[in-house]
């Protein structure tokens, strides 16, 4: 395999059925498959692009977006314009709060963008 190990989803996965998966693995059922039993933080990051640009995004598992992105598998933005690092996150108590703050951020002039991002509360990287 290539550089890039990001693949999709497992053949006959069903996003509205994971129960169906679990029970062929056989992992113990459990009373609502399809909801995680902790609440899972959601992260909106920001990416530098080759050209330069900047690409906002959301995630809860950062690293394995960034991977996808670099590997041609993420936005089409991102297909055309590779991502070279993440420049910061902030993390968010679910993905309706994230996707807030993705909606403001993306109506940012660019160079706020940074700045609003690495705010307090903010995790630079």
């Amino acid at each position: 395999m290539g550089a890039c190990a990001f693949g999709g989803r497992q053949r006959g996965a069903s996003l509205l059925h994971p129960g169906r998966i679990l029970a062929a693995t056989g992992a113990p059922p459990v009373d609502n498959p399809g909801m995680p039993a902790e609440s899972t933080l959601w992260y909106l990051y920001l990416l530098e692009c080759r050209n330069g640009s900047y690409y906002a995004g959301i995630s809860n598992d950062v690293e394995a977006r960034f991977q996808a992105h670099a590997c041609g598998k993420g936005a089409r933005y991102t297909r055309a314009n590779p991502p070279l690092r993440v420049l910061a996150t902030r993390a968010y108590p679910d993905r309706a709060a994230a996707s807030r703050a993705e909606w403001t951020l993306k109506r940012q002039p660019r160079e706020r963008k940074l700045a609003w991002l690495q705010g307090a509360g903010a995790d630079a990287t």
